[in-house]
């Protein structure tokens, strides 16, 4: 089994990339083999409305743009699960991963009335992290996001899960910023605890994705 993980965030080793290497390695305990790819480290642009995916006598399934994405459009075809994940910046995903997400799914998408293109049922995941509290998220309209992302996820290869992370830690020393609405020392706490918790969600989130 291939499980891939997408990294939509620019910073390494932080939020983000730390869960996805959760759930890769819950993945790996599974048995599976685990690849981590960091968008923000290759060259590629978002679906540029060519329709070259929707030409009669084209290549339905396959995106026809020729940069650094197309190799790793090739490997989500032939995996067994795919977990994407992305920090929220202004009530989206960031901008990498929106250009990932149009290119990844427009081919897929069918003007004929068929459901998907793609050409079998995986398990997939989204793991978002912000700075948002949870109390927060159905009043600044982001489980709406969640919803319809699981929605699209869903109907394109199968099956799709959610993992949200809230009041991520954002930097080592909240002094050296202009942040006073937010309490570095409560943030931190809350890295060394709940955090870690989140980290285990995703874990065994990566064991789920393997066994279903």
């Amino acid at each position: 089994m291939k499980i891939i993980a997408i990294n939509g965030s620019p910073r390494k080793n932080w939020n983000t990339h730390i869960l996805l290497e959760n759930s890769l390695a819950g993945a790996k305990e599974m048995g599976a083999e685990v690849e981590l790819i960091n968008l923000y480290d290759i060259s590629f642009k978002g679906c540029t409305s060519c329709f070259a995916c929707k030409r009669k006598g084209a290549v339905l399934d396959k995106c026809a743009m020729k940069d650094d994405l197309e190799p790793i459009l090739e490997k989500i075809c032939d995996c067994d699960a795919l977990v994407l994940g992305s920090p929220i910046y202004f009530s989206s995903v960031s901008g990498e991963m929106k250009s990932f997400w149009e290119r990844l799914l427009f081919p897929y998408s069918s003007y004929e009335g068929k459901p998907s293109l793609f050409k079998k049922k995986i398990n997939t995941a989204f793991i978002y992290t912000m700075n948002a509290p949870s109390f927060a998220l159905p009043l600044i309209g982001y489980n709406k996001l969640f919803k319809e992302n699981r929605k699209l996820m869903k109907r394109i290869f199968g099956s799709a899960e959610s993992l949200v992370v809230t009041s991520t830690y954002q930097f080592d020393d909240y002094n050296k910023y202009a942040m006073t609405f937010f309490d570095g020392a409560k943030r931190l706490k809350r890295r060394e605890t709940v955090f870690v918790k989140d980290c285990q969600k995703a874990f065994l989130l990566g064991k789920k994705l393997c066994t279903e």
